[in-house]
């Protein structure tokens, strides 16, 4: 089974008991499906001497995990991902399934470039939209506060016009 995870890949890891860890794979067992992680399933091997010059003792030091457990992280977006693959150049390569930047250092340098104008021509879009929305809402401010200024003028004319016909409700009750 070909693996989708390589050597000097960042992973994240998803279940175990190093869950949410992340590091660098320093080696990858393809033939029994497990990557050996920086920093993560530390095991603790008891060292017995070899010789009287050796010294024993306790050695910590990490131990294979299987490769289902981990997800690569993407050089880009910085978040865990699953693994396509798409032809770059004539030459097959790893891709974000996320952002669709390469996984594959060759190829790296290429998508970041594509990504970051994307990123940029969004992050333009979306300052003109804030611009123009805050001019938007600062007209529509203007309007309302000229509207409640009228209609509080308008508005205690009302109530004592109501109030006067309470007190002739009132009063005609009074004289049946």
């Amino acid at each position: 089974m070909k693996m989708t995870i390589k050597n000097g890949d960042t992973v994240y890891v998803i279940t175990g008991k190093d869950k949410g860890k992340t590091g660098k794979v320093s080696a990858v067992y393809s033939d029994k499906n497990k990557v050996l992680v920086e920093n993560v399933n530390i095991v603790t091997k008891h060292k017995k001497p070899k010789s009287q010059q050796d010294k024993g003792g306790i050695v910590k030091k990490p131990a294979p995990i299987d490769a289902s457990n981990v997800m690569v992280v993407c050089p880009v977006c910085n978040k865990a991902t699953r693994v396509a693959h798409k032809e770059i150049n004539g030459k097959k390569a790893r891709v974000c399934k996320k952002c669709g930047a390469s996984l594959d250092k060759e190829f790296v340098k290429q998508t970041k470039k594509e990504a970051k104008k994307t990123a940029t021509k969004a992050n333009k879009e979306e300052i003109i939209k804030k611009a123009e929305s805050t001019v938007k809402s600062a007209s529509k401010a203007d309007k309302p506060a000229e509207k409640k200024a009228s209609a509080e003028k308008k508005a205690p004319a009302k109530k004592s016009e109501g109030a006067k016909t309470t007190k002739k409700s009132t009063t005609a009750k009074e004289s049946k």
